[in-house]
C-alpha cells in the first residue's frame, strides 16, 4: 500500500480544528485552528491547506450521542463531509469523535484543543487501519 498524506478535521459551528498525518508514520499532529466566520473563508483556507498538503484521504470526526446514535450535530458532520467530497474530490472518511475534545482539554487545558482533537480523531483513524 503505498504512503498516504491524510488531513482530518473536527468540524464545529464556529471552529474548526485540522490535523495532519500519514500512513507511514501513523501519526497524528494538530496543525490549524480555522476561525473564519463565513462558509466561503472557511473552504478557502481549506483549499490553501490541501494544496500545500495534497492529502490522499481526509478525515471527519463524526460527533455521536453518547450511546453511539446519531444525534443533531451528527448531520451537520456528514453534511460537512460530502461538502469536502463534493468540492475537492477527495476521498473522506467519518470517524467517531466521542471523547476527542474531552482528551484534547486534558492536554490543552485553557488553550484551544480542536486541532488536538482533530489530531486525536486521526490517530483512532490511523490505530482502526493499522
Amino acid at each position: 500500500m503505498p504512503e498516504e498524506t491524510l488531513l482530518a478535521f473536527d468540524y464545529g459551528a464556529k471552529k474548526l480544528g485540522v490535523a495532519l498525518g500519514n500512513t507511514l508514520l501513523k501519526q497524528a499532529r494538530p496543525l490549524d485552528l480555522i476561525l473564519e466566520p463565513t462558509r466561503d473563508g472557511r473552504f478557502a483556507r481549506i483549499e490553501a491547506l490541501l494544496n500545500t498538503w495534497q492529502p490522499e484521504r481526509l478525515v471527519v470526526g463524526l460527533a455521536l450521542a453518547t450511546d453511539g446514535t446519531e444525534q443533531y450535530a451528527s448531520q451537520h458532520c456528514r453534511r460537512f463531509a460530502r461538502q469536502l467530497e463534493g468540492r475537492f474530490g477527495i476521498p473522506v472518511v467519518l470517524v467517531d469523535e466521542r471523547g476527542s475534545s474531552v482528551e484534547a482539554q486534558k492536554i490543552t487545558g485553557n488553550a484551544p484543543d480542536d486541532a488536538v482533537a482533530a489530531a486525536i480523531i486521526l490517530q483512532r483513524y490511523f490505530d482502526a487501519h493499522s
